[in-house]
């Protein structure tokens, strides 16, 4: 940190640990380091050695997975499927598991129903995202061991945010608040835009503006916030808060998305590489589906928090309509079934539009460092208690900076 206790710096200081271009002794902190050792350690399959780029990117991958894992636990807690027996209904048993342990899901029957407003698959949806993450996390921390990096535990030191209060939720300390969040909804108009690209400093505009300006829970925190009405509808109150999940699920999983493009722009060793080609296209896939479910969130209001109507052609941020130039839309914007990728420009504008996962640049807020600082601005990390950030975000800005700090060797 620099002595006025600010965070997002200090890169300089650490880039020392990268100099050799292989893995280097010494370990992080909070338990989160390398094995000591000066060794390169070779791929059978390549013969390129794994450098401490390569090992960083690694670990900060594996560490933002645990986050990632931490926060789906708790959608799926309160959201996932209730227990079904499949041989009796033909449907597969859930069988979600952290460390060996079955996670309880489907806890609040009224937060599933206001998610099934968004599609009637949503709890499923939500039990096989988590489930992603969890793989993820386990398989990059095998990975890592494999190859003589260390493998990283958060929830050991920062696993302290109090969860939901709803019945049945087990109240150990998580790493993640959903509670306050300020959702960032400009993805959605990100992935819509024919003529702007965030790696060219493109900006874009929210599809749900008031996500943006002040905290909302995107999980009932009681029992009384997450029941129905007395005739089973459903609350406004009750209904934003699943709505705020379903356009907090897109911004999650577009951060995976462009994530795994750009740093893979930096890896050295060919088998890292495939790893992260790997992993990466499984959260684009994530992306496109919570695209998709959080276009159907109803137009209501709950206090100062409104879902617009996104296929009016009607821009909610400033009520504008038709041409915004360049031959586009209001309408192309925000209309809510455009969840494919629309061509836009890439590298260079005299190549012509085209479909591609955006940003994939540091320039453009792809990189570890801006995933990091996305998550901090969204609130994930706020401690309820005291209104400020956990210690987990030192931690993560420094494994950040050293995966963006890697640069491709051989």
């Amino acid at each position: 940190m620099k002595k006025d206790g600010t965070i997002f710096s200090g890169r300089d200081n650490r880039r020392s640990f990268l100099k050799n271009g292989m893995v280097a002794a010494g370990a992080m902190t909070a338990g989160v380091g390398l094995v000591s050792g000066s060794a390169a350690f070779a791929d059978t399959e390549d013969r390129s050695p794994i450098t401490s780029g390569d090992i960083a990117i690694l670990t900060f991958l594996s560490a933002l997975e645990e986050v990632e894992a931490d926060l789906w636990i708790q959608y799926a807690e309160l959201g996932g499927p209730t227990p079904k027996v499949p041989t009796s209904i033909g449907l597969s048993p859930i069988d979600l598991k952290l460390n060996g342990k079955a996670i309880t899901t489907g806890l609040s029957t009224g937060y599933i129903t206001a998610l099934q407003v968004l599609d009637g698959d949503m709890p499923q949806y939500i039990a096989d995202n988590t489930d992603d993450e969890i793989s993820h996390h386990r398989f990059l921390n095998n990975y890592l061991q494999s190859k003589g990096g260390k493998p990283i535990d958060l929830s050991e030191q920062f696993a302290i945010l109090p969860p939901s209060k709803v019945t049945g939720v087990p109240q150990n300390g998580r790493l993640t608040n959903l509670t306050q969040l300020k959702v960032d909804t400009s993805w959605w108009t990100r992935y819509r835009s024919a003529n702007q690209n965030p790696d060219f400093g493109g900006k874009f505009e929210n599809a749900v503006p008031d996500l943006a300006k002040a905290p909302h829970t995107a999980i009932p925190r009681t029992d009384a916030e997450a029941a129905l009405n007395s005739d089973g509808t459903i609350p406004n109150h009750l209904q934003a808060i699943a709505s705020t999940a379903g356009f907090h699920f897109g911004f999650i999983e577009q951060g995976g998305t462009s994530l795994y493009p750009t740093l893979a722009q930096k890896v050295s060793n060919l088998e890292v590489l495939r790893v992260l080609l790997s992993i990466g296209p499984s959260e684009t896939m994530h992306f496109q589906t919570w695209q998709d479910k959080a276009g159907n969130a109803p137009n209501i209001t709950d206090g100062d928090l409104t879902f617009p109507p996104l296929n009016t052609g009607v821009d909610p941020n400033t009520g504008a309509t038709g041409s915004i130039g360049g031959g586009e839309t209001v309408a192309d914007l925000f209309q809510t079934n455009l969840i494919m990728p629309e061509p836009t420009f890439f590298l260079n504008s005299r190549f012509g539009p085209v479909s591609i996962i955006r940003p994939t640049s540091e320039a453009g807020g792809g990189g570890a460092v801006a995933a990091v600082k996305s998550f901090v601005d969204d609130g994930l990390f706020i401690d309820p208690a005291n209104n400020k950030n956990t210690g987990i975000v030192a931690v993560l800005m420094r494994l950040a900076e050293e995966a963006d700090d890697a640069r491709r060797r051989f």
